[in-house]
C-alpha cells in the first residue's frame, strides 16, 4: 500500500469544456489541490479546439506535476456526431498525460457516480454536494471541474485494482 502522497489528476473530457481536478491521496486521506476547466470557442473548428484542450491540459501537468491520471470513459449517445467529437476530446485528454509518462485509468460515468454518491444514476448537483463533503476545501466553479474531481476521487478509491489490471494486461 502506498504511503507517500500521490497526486491524481481527474479529467472530464468535453469539446466545449474539459474539466480537470487534482487531489492528493495518502492512504485513505484525500486532499483538494486545484481544479478548473479548459474552455474552447465553439466558433472555432474542431482541430483548433483540440489544440486548446491539449495546450490547457499540458499547462495543468506542468503547473501541478500529477503522478497519475484518470479520465471518464465516453458514453455513446444517439447523436453520432456529438459522440465522435467527445471521443476526439477524450483522445486528447488521454494523450496529454500518457505522453508525460503518467499511467492513465478510465472509469465509466456510472462507476464515478456510484463511487461518489452511492448510486449510478445521480444528478450533477448530488455530485457537487458530495465533492464538498469529501473535499471540503474544493470550490469547483463548473460542473465539469466538479466531475473531474469526482473522477480523481474515484481513481483514488479504485487505483489499486486499476494498477493490478494494468499489470495483468502487461503480463506480470
Amino acid at each position: 500500500m502506498d504511503r507517500r502522497a500521490i497526486r491524481i489528476l481527474g479529467i472530464d473530457p468535453g469539446l466545449r469544456r474539459t474539466g480537470w481536478g487534482l487531489i492528493e491521496c495518502e492512504g485513505n486521506r484525500l486532499v483538494f489541490v486545484a481544479c478548473g476547466s479548459v474552455e474552447t470557442n465553439d466558433r472555432d473548428d474542431v482541430a483548433a479546439r483540440l489544440v486548446v484542450i491539449h495546450d490547457g491540459l499540458s499547462r495543468v501537468l506542468t503547473d501541478h506535476c500529477p503522478d497519475e491520471a484518470a479520465v471518464e470513459a465516453t458514453f455513446v449517445s444517439k447523436d453520432a456526431s456529438a459522440t465522435l467529437k467527445l471521443g476526439q476530446a477524450r483522445g486528447i485528454a488521454m494523450l496529454v498525460p500518457a505522453r508525460a509518462g503518467l499511467p492513465v485509468a478510465e472509469y465509466a460515468p456510472n462507476l464515478v457516480k456510484k463511487t461518489i454518491v452511492g448510486a449510478g444514476h445521480s444528478e450533477k448537483s448530488q455530485i457537487r454536494m458530495m465533492i464538498g463533503v469529501l473535499l471540503p476545501k474544493a470550490d469547483p466553479r463548473s460542473d465539469d471541474a466538479a466531475d473531474a474531481l469526482a473522477i480523481a476521487v474515484t481513481h483514488a478509491h479504485h487505483r489499486a485494482s486499476a494498477r493490478l489490471a494494468r499489470m495483468l494486461l502487461a503480463g506480470g
